[in-house]
């Protein structure tokens, strides 16, 4: 299971189950006239900016490389599991910073 944010909010047992009461007694189903008079997004452009897909623009993305390191350092990183690699771009980010002129 993936971490959660911060700000996420989970249901206690009670809203959990007036959730999944609501969802069954919602037997809404669409005719086929309905769906056939739905039209696409890309009909609506003033929608369109509210579409977006994926993740959000930063404004300072991670830049793909490729960096040879000794056999050692890597086994030792990769030891600390998952985000092994978030940890190297901390250590190098702090470097940078106590070495700027």
């Amino acid at each position: 299971m993936p971490k959660l944010k911060p700000e996420t909010i989970i249901p206690t047992d009670e809203e959990n189950n007036t959730i999944n009461e609501q969802a069954r007694s919602d037997d809404t189903v669409l005719t086929d006239q309905q769906l056939a008079t739905m039209k696409s997004i890309s009909e609506f452009p003033e929608l369109r900016a509210l579409a977006k897909l994926g993740r959000p623009h930063k404004m300072n993305p991670k830049q793909s490389t490729t960096i040879r390191l000794d056999a050692e350092v890597l086994v030792f990183f990769k030891q600390h599991g998952k985000g092994w690699q978030t940890e190297i771009n901390a250590i190098l980010r702090d470097y940078v910073q106590e070495h700027r002129t």
